[in-house]
């Protein structure tokens, strides 16, 4: 027999305790350091008119999502450290899974808006500032965020709606769509189907945009004559390389293949990486790279 679950548990770091109270203050003081650095960055943005401009404004945009980004898992995740209890009900982890999957699709267009602001600024210097107006800038926010928030509802809508069946453990330390969608007694082919297909989507399309960009400004900068016009080219566009190389490794690997073939020890470190990791590196990868926000 089969019995219907309304809550589930998170298996999250099944180590003894000293190994949990390290990770504990191994995962605090990383949150706290990552909603710090993320917040000082929109205030230095808001508050320096030399950097109203839109590769800041982006910036500023992708600062507050990674404030949201960790908010979503690591204070459950420490609460469940410190309580020794790590129960979600059925409503609270697919409340996590929709915010959680929303904020990675909007960094993912989000990513790729700056792609191509880099572009127009490199190929097209000359128009730049007649094609990013005020306007456009706005428009392309919130073309991120409703994109990747209406994605995620359609993913989660589904997911919803089946089944789910003991055993009630996720193996993991959120609710994330692969380990819930093993849970699951009834039939989630569809679910699958539309989950991979919207995933691809989200994942590809911007990546697609993405490395169009940086072959654009790659040709560029090979034709500069200078070397000196070749450096300052290339330092405007290394930071946001370098996070969107980071973003799309971890999010391809776990998001962009079929769910069962996922070994989840493996996914719980990899999502380690880009979901607690990623959001502190993102600051100081801008940061110590640019003399503006310096």
């Amino acid at each position: 027999n089969q019995t219907t679950i309304n809550e589930f548990i998170l298996l999250g770091f099944s180590y003894g305790l000293q190994v949990q109270t390290l990770l504990y203050l191994v995962f605090l003081v990383t949150y706290v350091v990552t909603i710090t650095e993320n917040a000082i960055i929109i205030f230095v943005v808001k508050r320096n008119h030399h950097l109203q401009k839109p590769m800041y404004y982006f910036l500023g945009n992708l600062s507050f999502l990674e404030i949201w980004y960790v908010s979503v898992t690591l204070p459950k995740l420490l609460f469940g450290f410190w309580s020794q209890s790590m129960t979600i009900s059925f409503s609270s982890c697919m409340t996590q899974l929709y915010f959680f999957i929303s904020l990675m699709c909007t960094e993912c267009v989000l990513l790729a808006v700056m792609a191509y602001d880099r572009y127009l600024a490199v190929c097209h210097p000359l128009h730049y500032t007649a094609i990013m107006t005020h306007k456009l800038c706005f428009q392309l926010s919130i073309l991120s965020w409703t994109g990747g928030f209406s994605i995620s509802l359609v993913k989660v809508s589904f997911i919803s709606r089946l089944t789910f069946c003991g055993p009630q453990v996720i193996n993991h330390f959120f609710c994330d769509i692969s380990p819930v969608l093993n849970l699951s007694c009834t039939d989630m082919s569809l679910a699958e189907t539309v989950d991979f297909a919207l995933a691809l989507v989200i994942l590809l399309v911007p990546l697609l945009i993405v490395v169009f960009s940086y072959s654009c400004i790659l040709s560029a900068i090979l034709c500069m004559p200078s070397a000196q016009g070749r450096r300052k080219a290339f330092s405007t566009c290394t930071s946001h390389f370098t996070v969107v190389i980071i973003f799309f490794s971890a999010t391809l690997f776990i998001y962009a293949r079929p769910r069962r073939i996922h070994p989840f020890n493996l996914n719980k470190v990899v999502s380690v990486f880009y979901a607690v990791f990623t959001p502190a590196l993102n600051p100081l990868i801008y940061c110590l790279r640019n003399k503006e926000v310096k």
